[in-house]
């Protein structure tokens, strides 16, 4: 059994614009598929229909076979915590209010007992966030500051530490590179490659830049004016049977 699976997918806005268009896709467990586009091309709102921010007009989205689009926030809330986000501004994801130390606890705290850790152990919250800060491979002294002493590269770091504190079976990455200069984005793709492995997680890593795609992902899909027009494995991005569009991106960064 896939652990997502998108079955004829469409999503259209209230002014009758079509912003999905037919999304089909399996992801299966410890997997991670890149999703690739243009600005605008409606990556974004898959993210968010996975996510179950936003609601779809037709098709299924499945979460090990059981349907997700038709359930109310009340009956979605026990796979909430497999179903986890690093969106592309670490600034808006923190709680400006909030030291480090409580921004890292706050998923556990809402979905902790929901959870089943395998590889962090909680004893107690000083010890548990000092495994999330080694994690993500920063200082535990950087837990007494605030969002706005630290870099943007730190702060992204801390959203990842969150985003795996609960170990969810999903992580959504929604361009988490995108705002980050280019040697903290290398360092920060490698860190979510490690992650991946290190914790059996899936992600559906969602850029607009095809190099970094290309780095993370098993599989890459390639969307375009709302749907997906191209689907490969990672070795075959330069097979002459790629679509027209995908040749353009390939040529962006050669």
């Amino acid at each position: 059994m896939s652990l997502l699976e998108l079955k004829n997918v469409s999503k259209t806005y209230k002014n009758g614009v079509p912003v999905l268009n037919n999304i089909n896709f399996k992801m299966e467990k410890k997997e991670c598929i890149g999703l690739v586009g243009e600005s605008g091309c409606g990556k974004s709102t898959l993210a968010r229909c996975v996510l179950q921010l936003e609601s779809i007009n037709e098709g299924k989205i499945l979460f090990n076979g059981t349907s997700l689009h038709d359930k109310n926030e009340k009956s979605f809330r026990p796979y909430r915590k497999n179903l986890q986000a690093v969106m592309q501004n670490p600034s808006s994801s923190l709680n400006p209010k909030l030291k480090v130390q409580n921004s890292l606890l706050e998923p556990f705290q809402q979905y902790g007992k929901d959870a089943t850790l395998q590889h962090f152990n909680y004893t107690n919250e000083k010890k548990f966030a000092d495994q999330l800060m080694d994690a993500v491979e920063l200082p535990r002294k950087l837990m007494d500051r605030y969002p706005h002493e630290l870099s943007g590269g730190q702060k992204q770091r801390i959203s990842i530490a969150r985003a795996i504190s609960i170990e969810p079976a999903l992580i959504v990455l929604d361009e988490p590179t995108s705002s980050l200069d280019v040697l903290t984005q290398a360092a920060i793709i490698k860190l979510l490659g490690d992650l991946r492995e290190r914790l059996e997680l899936s992600y559906l890593f969602i850029s607009h830049d095809l190099s970094a795609v290309n780095m993370m992902s098993q599989q890459i899909m390639v969307m375009k004016e709302g749907a997906i027009v191209d689907h490969f494995v990672q070795e075959d991005l330069f097979s002459v049977k790629r679509h027209n569009y995908t040749k353009q991106l390939i040529s962006l960064f050669e």
